[in-house]
């Protein structure tokens, strides 16, 4: 995954992050209270894939993980019995106890793996559930045992092909309305996905599986009326367009990155620090890039831009570490490419503050975003 594809993906998960945690308050991100003022998640949940189709045994199997559905007056015990594990054993891993009534629908995470899905239990393929392209490193730990001599998985004839969903396990306090605003999934997509009841509730260590986006269909362009599919020919067919200065004048140099000794008293109290001292290997981009990507050595320190607290540390996709710092004056400081973390959410940190390390990657560096509240703003101003 390439520079730019990281911080697209990092983009998206950290919209919800930065507009909970610039909130005034103890930092909660569950905004029923709020209203919908800024609410777009029913647009985004629209473009949800639906959940795939299970086995005969309710399996739905995935290279990382196997998860199965319950089916109507099922208790654990009848999951179980279907999946060939535990009663015990499947309800420990679940935080539920055995006897319990299950939804129709409702997941269950399957704490090993069991027999792969296949016509003959009911599957349309045999086999997990697998991305295209997808090579051995992109499933490290998984059971996958088929790997041919490039290292290229070897799917099994009529294997189902789909991207694998992040797995979340609900830490204590958390909400289906915090979980769908951390991922940016709508609840409704959040509760289809994991069989949830219409309250929504959900119970610590209840593993979720978080919708799968898909790509929004291309916009239609309307057709004048009269003219057909026939589209008019462009102005340049009859008329060549006027030259152009082919050697344009070249964009001034963004100001050099590198921390600054003798910083005024108002830098000291208006502006940030850089998190690492590096070069500026992506720019900032609204919509695109909301962040600047810094180059920097693997394992190099990472520091608070900024006196404030620790207002969140989640992961992403790929379960590389975010912090995102809160500031004064409704200010956030968000930090992605990083690992070591020395810091835990609520901690109080100093300007400077060490707070992780560079993550080991290709290329390694760090991708820092400010927001202003809800909306990311140019870093380069608060850093010169």
């Amino acid at each position: 995954m390439d520079v730019s594809q990281r911080n697209m993906k990092w983009g998206t998960a950290l919209v919800a992050l930065a507009f909970a945690a610039g909130c005034s308050g103890p930092f909660d991100m569950d905004f029923r209270s709020i209203g919908n003022g800024f609410d777009t998640s029913e647009a985004v949940g629209e473009l949800s894939a639906p959940r795939p189709q299970p086995d005969m045994r309710g399996v739905i199997s995935y290279p990382s993980y196997q998860v199965a559905l319950a089916r109507r007056g099922d208790t654990v015990g009848d999951v179980a019995a279907r999946v060939g594990i535990p009663a015990e054993e499947l309800a420990s891993f679940n935080g539920l106890r055995d006897g319990v009534p299950l939804r129709d629908g409702e997941l269950i995470a399957l704490p090993r793996r069991v027999a792969e899905p296949s016509p003959a239990t009911g599957a349309i393929g045999t086999g997990p559930i697998l991305p295209g392209g997808v090579d051995v490193a992109a499933v490290a730990g998984s059971a996958i045992e088929r790997a041919g001599p490039s290292g290229a998985i070897e799917r099994a004839p009529g294997a189902q092909i789909g991207d694998e969903p992040v797995r979340h396990r609900v830490e204590p306090g958390e909400t289906a309305f915090s979980i769908a605003r951390l991922y940016g999934v709508t609840p409704r997509a959040l509760a289809d996905w994991n069989g949830l009841g219409p309250d929504l509730a959900v119970r610590a260590g209840q593993f979720l599986l978080i919708p799968v986006a898909i790509d929004p269909p291309p916009a239609a362009v309307p057709v004048p009326p009269g003219r057909g599919s026939v589209a008019p020919a462009p102005p340049s067919a009859a008329t060549a367009l006027p030259l152009q200065d082919a050697t344009p004048e070249p964009a001034p140099a963004p100001p050099s990155p590198q921390m600054a000794e003798d910083r005024t008293e108002a830098s000291d109290t208006g502006r940030l620090l850089m998190p690492v001292s590096g070069s500026i290997i992506r720019a900032y981009d609204k919509g695109k890039n909301d962040g600047i990507g810094i180059s920097a050595a693997a394992g190099t320190r990472v520091n608070a831009a900024d006196a404030g607290t620790v207002a969140a540390i989640t992961r992403d996709t790929d379960q590389v570490p975010i912090i995102v710092l809160r500031h004064a004056d409704n200010l956030l400081t968000v930090y992605a490419g990083v690992d070591g973390i020395e810091v835990e959410k609520g901690d109080t940190v100093a300007r400077g503050q060490k707070i992780a390390e560079v993550r080991n990657a290709n290329p390694s560096f760090v991708h820092f975003e400010v927001r202003e509240g809800f909306e990311s703003v140019d870093p380069m101003p608060f850093l010169n």
